[in-house]
């Protein structure tokens, strides 16, 4: 069987587009993609989520996040939207921040699973056959993707490091690549989480309240590619420093939180 699955996860063009690939679930997908400025990349990376997961999760939906883009990510997004009703464009009125893009997304899912990734081509949707597998095999109740070779300039990887051994030591969370926007979860565990955090401090409150949670997470390996067109914003001295506020509320606020008891099972 996972030989099987294997075979079909490879079955991938040049492109990044599934060839003639069987589905690997009969589950419901929602796929988020958060967008901040991404005019360059929204319209290609959707194409290719549709074309991927009309093969191997064929009942999907595909959720745009406009982060109150200045340029024309919401229009493209409306115009991709008109054209396939699998696909939803929601927009922010301002930038909001990652965070709250990915919660929006969350907020909307209507399927039985969600994944989310990030819009800007850095990552290959085809990766999604590595997740669904385990899922499906029942390895893990959460499948998280790790970068087997992160494609960023060096200065942004180390500050990644860095952040990393600090929000690892925080938090207890023994996880090879925390913000690695490539997870596959099911929707109903994510509402229970219930996450607030508006900027870089998403995933490690998801996280974290999943291992307050007792959930079981499985990691895989996933491609990182360098970006195609576009500014990442991640380095933004502006957007490190309100992870940092975002970090010691956060650790604060988890000291008195707990999950309501057998709220997803």
């Amino acid at each position: 069987m996972t030989s099987t699955l294997n075979r079909r996860a490879k079955m991938v063009g040049e492109n990044g587009v599934a060839e003639s690939l069987q589905p690997l679930t009969r589950r419901g997908v929602t796929v988020v993609l958060p967008a901040w400025n991404e005019e360059a990349n929204i319209a290609a990376t959707t194409a290719q989520v549709v074309a991927t997961l009309s093969e191997i999760a064929p009942d999907f939906e595909v959720i745009i996040v406009d982060d109150g883009s200045r340029d024309r990510t919401g229009a493209i997004a409306d115009e991709l939207a008109r054209a396939d009703a699998r696909i939803c464009a929601v927009h922010h009125s301002a930038n909001r921040g990652y965070g709250a893009a990915v919660i929006t997304g969350f907020d909307a899912a209507a399927k039985e699973l969600v994944f989310f990734m990030d819009a800007d081509g850095q990552f290959a949707i085809t990766d999604i056959a590595r997740l669904i597998p385990p899922f499906e095999r029942g390895d893990a109740d959460v499948i998280l993707g790790y970068r087997e070779h992160r494609r960023d300039p060096p200065l942004r990887i180390l500050n990644a490091w860095a952040w990393k051994r600090l929000v690892s030591f925080l938090f207890g969370l023994h996880v090879r690549d925390i913000d690695c926007a490539f997870k596959l979860m099911p929707t109903r565990l994510v509402q229970v989480a219930d996450v607030h955090a508006q900027g870089a401090m998403v995933n490690t409150e998801l996280l974290a309240k999943f291992v307050r949670m007792g959930v079981t997470l499985h990691q895989v390996p996933v491609g990182h590619y360098p970006r195609r067109a576009g500014r990442a914003t991640g380095a933004n001295l502006g957007v490190i420093l309100h992870a940092f506020r975002e970090l010691f509320r956060l650790a604060a606020k988890l000291r008195s939180w707990s999950p309501p008891p057998d709220s997803w099972y």
